[in-house]
């Protein structure tokens, strides 16, 4: 182990004098560490271990942008293993807390196809036009045309946040009353 902290330390001083095959062995070396750390992580964390080596890519960009804030009189390791502890942090905030159940271990106790509920389409007119117009519009626009956030804020020059504002307020207005009907 700190046969190969000493490796790593001096590969990336010699990185950071300019030897770009160091730097190229530096990274070779550490990117198997790096996805088995963040494997980890993942698993630690109940997310799936499949998603990590983004995390990784995550970790030799910041150490690539980052390098020279390294201290060249320092381990190189402490100095990795931070980044990736942050870049790990990130990405799992990011995500957010879910937990993921493979399907198919519960196939035998799911119900076959039922058919699906539709509301008639004059229904979904009246409640529409209960909200206010810029609500209404951007409903329409995203829920029921399938237009895109983007294409929607285009159509009516609006930025993309106040489109998801807009979104999320009419669609929290249509949840309260028809739990109220």
């Amino acid at each position: 182990m700190r046969e190969r902290e000493d490796e790593w330390t001096g590969l990336m001083r010699s990185a950071i004098s300019g030897d770009d095959a160091a730097y190229h062995r530096l990274l070779k070396a550490v990117t198997p560490v790096l996805r088995a750390a963040a494997r980890r992580g993942l698993t630690r964390a109940g997310q799936p271990a499949d998603q990590s080596e983004d995390i990784v890519q995550d970790i030799l960009l910041a150490v690539h942008l980052k390098r020279h804030t390294w201290d060249a009189n320092a381990p190189f390791a402490p100095w990795l293993f931070a980044i990736a502890r942050n870049k790990l942090i990130d990405a799992l905030r990011r995500r957010g807390r879910r937990v993921f159940v493979n399907i198919d271990d519960f196939a035998e106790t799911l119900p076959g196809e039922a058919a699906a509920e539709t509301v008639p389409a004059s229904e979904v007119e009246v409640q529409l036009l209960s909200l206010p117009a810029r609500q209404r519009d951007v409903l329409q626009s995203i829920a029921v045309d399938s237009a895109s956030i983007k294409d929607t804020a285009k159509k009516f020059a609006m930025s993309e946040g106040a489109v998801r504002v807009a979104l999320h307020r009419g669609l929290a207005r249509l949840t309260a009353r028809l739990r109220g009907q």
